[in-house]
């Protein structure tokens, strides 16, 4: 599963995009530094994520959109289209 994937359930099990998770999640004081396990709590408690859900919001919240470029352009089944993360949801994405 690509990391856009992963954001794209997490906008799908929650009803929120990952840009609305964020704009939350700073609201709460959650942000770069902030350690994995509190927001993981925080998504699981308010929102029924799972770890490997969790851990993408984890990122977006803490490192922003951008991707490593390991598996950009791959074949693979974790391939992703760009370097940077669809923020804002699933229906504006362009083509």
């Amino acid at each position: 599963m690509s990391f856009q994937a992963y954001l794209d359930a997490v906008e799908d099990k929650t009803g929120l995009t990952p840009r609305q998770l964020v704009d939350l999640a700073a609201e709460r004081g959650y942000g770069p530094g902030t350690k994995a396990g509190e927001i993981l709590a925080w998504l699981a408690d308010d929102y029924g994520l799972g770890r490997g859900h969790g851990m993408a919001v984890v990122h977006v919240i803490t490192k922003g959109p951008t991707i490593g470029t390991k598996h950009v352009g791959t074949a693979g089944t974790h391939r992703d289209e760009s370097d940077t993360l669809w923020l804002d949801g699933k229906a504006t994405k362009p083509s």
